[in-house]
């Protein structure tokens, strides 16, 4: 599955205070140098001692209360093949004091405050927001791009980190010590047993390319945590939209549009449930959206990107119709035939009928590859993500489908009822 992502609300609240009677004189601004150099010099020197594995160098930068956080994060990222990482400052707040700052706030004189972007005297605490940005030998071809909070404190003897927390989705690092597995044609990192996983990658990037070509990396990505929790926390998202669903494939934030996607989520919860089988398709469909990426656009329709990705799935499983769809199977001999190809909305994480959706969009990818050719289906599938719509979907899809299989697209609906129909019968 290739959607991902959740709208998160949140609400607050303020106090309306009565202002004083009086005022006290404005404080005034101690002209310093810039505080950016100093912060912007830390985090270099910090990234560079977690690529070098240098703890000497990691210890040096922090405070004395973050060392055994600083030992922890290079222990948890002891195996992880790091090409590059590096922080970069997008802002910070104003310099504040912190309860170990009160014997230190006479240094300064009377009145005084830091003016913006001024160094301020020894104690006093910085919150900044920073972008981590990593890539990993064999397999990134940009970086993954993070977003940290990451808070600074002066204590006498210069500026040292103070701590540094996720501020959207965690790395898996925050989560544990990762274990990695390196496969022939993949890279399995997780918080527990990789190896199966890796196998399962290595078998699905040639059964991907045999339908789809050698136009993509041919490399496969895996993150595994430990449950569904930091599943959700690896993607962002709440884990009750993600129940059930064992694999999503995001790409690297820093990539431009066009590059391939490169990382595929385990949920660890669901994928225990699945059959060896199950683990194959799963693995293979998510394959399929990491090399189909390119020419995937949001404006794609969800039953052509997932159908494709379960045909490509089950082609070679031996499966019938009935054992790929049989919740589609049950109410096509129920009478139940579906008015039309599902909408994108019928894909929503979470939503009751999303298993059927899969199940009609991989018989509409199923009804062009049979018909028309395996070629076809291909082909018009990057047909649909070269050109986007300027009017309405229906009639750019309507076109497509004129132009690539010779029927528009109420004769393509058609043609899909009249194939539910053949395939599983209707119950008299």
């Amino acid at each position: 599955m290739s959607r991902r992502g959740a709208l998160l609300l949140a609400a607050g609240g303020f106090a309306l205070l009565s202002p004083p009677a009086t005022r006290p004189p404005a404080p005034r601004v101690v002209p310093t140098p810039s505080l950016r150099p100093r912060l912007e010099a830390l985090l270099a020197a910090r990234a560079d001692a977690l690529l070098r594995r240098d703890e000497a160098a990691l210890l040096a930068g922090v405070t004395p209360a973050a060392a055994a956080e600083a030992r922890t994060l290079l222990e948890r990222l002891a195996e992880v093949p790091l090409a590059e990482l590096t922080y970069r400052l997008t802002g910070y707040g104003e310099p504040s004091a912190g309860t170990a700052i009160e014997a230190s706030a006479g240094e300064a004189s009377a009145g005084s405050v830091p003016g913006p972007s001024a160094v301020p005297p020894p104690g006093l605490r910085v919150t900044a927001a920073v972008e981590l940005r990593y890539r990993l030998t064999g397999v990134d071809a940009y970086p993954a791009v993070l977003t940290r909070t990451v808070e600074f404190a002066e204590a006498g003897q210069g500026w040292r980190v103070a701590s540094e927390g996720a501020a959207g989705p965690v790395a898996l690092w925050d989560l544990g010590a990762v274990k990695v597995a390196k496969g022939a044609r993949s890279l399995v990192l997780g918080l527990g047993e990789v190896a199966p996983a890796a196998g399962l990658a290595d078998a699905a990037v040639p059964a991907v390319s045999e339908l789809w070509g050698q136009e993509w990396a041919g490399r496969l990505l895996l993150e595994i945590p430990s449950s569904e929790a930091q599943f959700a926390q690896l993607l962002g998202v709440r884990a009750a939209d993600y129940q059930g669903i064992a694999a999503v494939t995001t790409a690297a934030t820093g990539a431009p549009e066009h590059a391939a996607a490169d990382r595929v989520v385990v949920n660890p919860e669901a994928y225990a449930e699945l059959t060896e089988l199950g683990r194959h398709v799963v693995t293979t469909h998510e394959a399929t959206h990491v090399a189909t990426r390119a020419a995937t656009k949001a404006w794609t329709p969800l039953w052509l990107s997932e159908g494709a990705a379960d045909y490509t799935a089950y082609r070679r499983t031996g499966r019938t119709p009935r054992q790929i769809a049989p919740e589609l199977a049950h109410d096509v001999q129920a009478g139940k035939l579906p008015a039309a190809l599902p909408a994108d909305a019928d894909f929503t994480a979470g939503g009751a009928g999303i298993a059927q959706a899969y199940e009609q969009g991989w018989a509409a990818c199923r009804l062009i590859a049979d018909r028309y050719g395996e070629p076809a289906l291909t082909s018009f599938y990057r047909a649909v993500g070269a050109a986007g719509p300027t009017g309405g979907r229906d009639p750019w899809l309507d076109g497509l489908l004129r132009s690539h299989l010779g029927l528009g697209l109420d004769a393509f609906v058609a043609a899909w009822r009249a194939e539910l129909t053949t395939m599983f019968g209707r119950a008299t």
